[in-house]
């Protein structure tokens, strides 16, 4: 096990019932993260939430068996979205919070990621140090004397709070008595909270996928699947519609006329709108270097910055409070506003888009034309290693030469996945032809040279 990394780009993520996403693992890092992150002498605390996905039972219970064992308590909030941990941690002065979520993946999949008491996710130090705890067996010193094993509680009341939590970020003087939203839920942790919300806020809701069996959360449903939220929006007449992804960590939009908003046209809305009302911080914003190009020349027009971060939103966060910016978030519709949550937040991005909507007094078929995003191709390749794609000639040769092709009205990424043997490739430009052409001849020179 001495070579085994377990922590990955965003927490612990694998199969359910697989090292490392098995009961023994969970135990282990439960009472390793416990033994890291105490700080004081104070009795303490460490909230751990959940998606609705079947393995969540079996890991929320070692998790919270490998806590207890260190002489920690527990917290249980059930079923809640990510960012609403990160939420009940930070206002329950609790010295962290765990969630169990494995996103917007197949509910065979699951994962556990871990916040600090600020609600904040860990940083690569704090996650090295709870591996090596583990790896070195270290953790075993953690054990609490028989006196001193802590307790496990249920709190009761953990969705009510933050659904009220939503509300007080939506401005107190208006209302969504004018709206009619659909809302996808995708089977997943947002399906009690985000109707509930809206509801409470007035609007006439039409929820989709509110029904979780553990074993449907994300399947044809969500933000990985907006056109089953388009299809409703156009059917009911909605004006517009909300889709989660499984722990509500990020919302994909559409408008009345079922076309899909992603996070960078999120993003550019808010950062005009929040820049005329003087609350953008910094006059700036973040992205990731998967954010469309369009975003940056849409934001240089009006004298907003745009930084790039690596993929994830604990990057784009980081960023964010480096540079003292407010906005930031991920195409994929990770949406982070520091001035109310410290992670991505799906609901609370849709709610600021709502609210937008209602003091411009226009359709989200309107204001989504301050982006117009530029062409953009996607590919994959299986690879059987991830070698450094500037030691192999021919692969650096085709980056160099498409990027020098497309100049300063376009670009080319080309990364590995941070969980699997792929990489990906993304060209963007003006030229639809062009890129595609570009893209495909990256592909097949990976192919040649690292294909699986």
């Amino acid at each position: 096990m001495g070579a085994q990394k377990i922590f990955g780009t965003d927490g612990v993520r694998g199969l359910a019932n697989r090292n490392p996403m098995d009961s023994e693992m969970a135990l282990k890092l439960g009472r390793s993260a416990a033994s890291v992150l105490k700080n004081g002498a104070h009795r303490h605390r460490i909230v751990i939430g959940k998606d609705t996905r079947l393995s969540g039972y079996m890991l929320e219970t070692a998790l919270a068996s490998g806590i207890t064992s260190a002489g920690t308590d527990v917290l249980l909030v059930g079923p809640l979205p990510t960012p609403g941990v990160a939420f009940i941690a930070r206002s329950m002065r609790a010295d962290a919070g765990v969630v169990i979520s494995g996103s917007h993946n197949d509910y065979r999949d699951n994962g556990i990621k871990f916040f600090d008491k600020e609600g904040f996710k860990l940083s690569d130090k704090v996650e090295s140090q709870i591996e090596e705890a583990i790896v070195s067996g270290k953790m075993e010193e953690a054990r609490a004397a028989p006196d001193n094993i802590g307790k496990a509680y249920r709190i009761d009341d953990a969705t009510g709070r933050y659904i009220q939590f939503l509300k007080s970020c939506f401005p107190q003087e208006k209302t969504l008595d004018s709206l009619k939203i659909v809302v996808d839920c995708s089977n997943g942790a947002g399906y009690a909270v985000a109707p509930n919300v809206l509801e409470e806020l007035g609007a006439t809701v039409y929820p989709i996928a509110t029904q979780p069996d553990g074993m449907n959360i994300n399947r044809d449903c969500g933000s990985l699947h907006p056109e089953v939220m388009c299809q409703r929006v156009k059917k009911v007449g909605a004006d517009c519609g909300i889709a989660l992804d499984g722990d509500a960590d990020r919302v994909i939009m559409c408008d009345s006329d079922g076309e899909v908003v992603d996070g960078d046209v999120i993003m550019a809305l808010c950062g005009l709108h929040w820049n005329k009302k003087g609350k953008l911080k910094n006059n700036g914003l973040v992205a990731t270097v998967m954010s469309n190009l369009a975003l940056d020349h849409a934001m240089e027009k009006n004298g907003i910055k745009v930084l790039r971060a690596q993929v994830g939103d604990r990057y784009v966060v980081q960023a964010m409070r480096e540079s003292g910016y407010n906005i930031g978030g991920e195409q994929s519709g990770h949406l982070i506003f520091l001035d109310y949550n410290t992670t991505g937040d799906g609901l609370l991005g849709a709610l600021q888009v709502l609210s937008i909507m209602l003091e411009e007094g226009k359709p989200l078929s309107e204001l989504k034309k301050v982006l117009t995003a530029y062409p953009q191709v996607l590919l994959n390749v299986v690879v059987r290693e991830k070698k450094d794609f500037t030691q192999v000639p021919a692969i650096s040769k085709a980056m160099e030469e498409a990027k020098g092709t497309l100049g300063k009205e376009g670009r080319v990424l080309v990364r590995y996945s941070g969980t699997e043997n792929i990489a990906r490739i993304m060209v963007e430009g003006q030229d639809s032809k062009q890129i595609q052409k570009l893209a495909s001849h990256i592909q097949l020179t990976i192919q040649k040279n690292l294909g699986d």
